[in-house]
């Protein structure tokens, strides 16, 4: 069955605790090359039947409503995974 990947961020002037938190351990773990970290979300749709465009609206609309808070978060990526 084909699943429809949904990524979702906080917004870039929203602050990311969690994202904080990692950025401050990862050098303690010897990972050292990175600068900053944003933590979001990661949704998987399962798709009984085909893909078409209005099966991704609905995704979207779903994402937009109800899988995001629009008012700190951003959908960044809807994607089609076969399987």
């Amino acid at each position: 069955m084909p699943r429809i990947v949904v990524d979702v961020m906080p917004k870039p002037e929203i602050l990311d605790p969690q994202g904080k938190a990692i950025v401050g351990t990862l050098p303690r773990l010897g990972f050292t090359a990175f600068a900053s970290v944003r933590q979001g979300k990661r949704f998987e749709l399962t798709v009984d039947g085909e893909v078409t465009d209005e099966v991704l609206k609905q995704a979207r609309e779903a994402a937009e409503t109800m899988l995001s808070n629009p008012v700190i978060e951003d959908v960044v990526n809807i994607e089609v995974v076969a399987d």
